[in-house]
């Protein structure tokens, strides 16, 4: 489901590639039975190849890893948190537009 410009992370990665990455990361916490977040994919795919270099993106199953979501108060999914410096900036919960996505990215650049 994830591009190459998409990196997965767990529970047992997620400090490593996000807490302590240099760029900001773009983290898409989804399920496979969740509808919005098969409709979110496609997006969070063209996001990851516009800010390639830019901005990490990585998605996290919820159902396979359940400490993390837990930690940020992830309770609807899609969520997209996106981290700078170890700390969440931007949250955005359910379907949304790639503008909205874009524009919460835009902040931190």
């Amino acid at each position: 489901m994830a591009s190459d410009a998409i990196i997965v992370v767990n529970d047992a990665n997620f400090d490593q590639e996000v807490l302590q990455s240099e760029q900001p990361v773009l983290i898409d916490f989804w399920a496979t039975w969740c509808g919005p977040c098969r409709a979110l994919a496609p997006v969070v795919d063209e996001i990851a190849k516009t800010y390639h270099g830019k901005v990490k993106v990585a998605k996290m199953d919820v159902d396979s890893n359940t400490a993390t979501p837990q930690r940020y108060g992830v309770r609807g999914i899609p969520t997209l948190l996106v981290f700078k410096g170890g700390e969440v900036q931007e949250q955005i919960v359910g379907f949304v537009p790639k503008e909205t996505i874009e524009k919460a990215l835009e902040k931190l650049a």
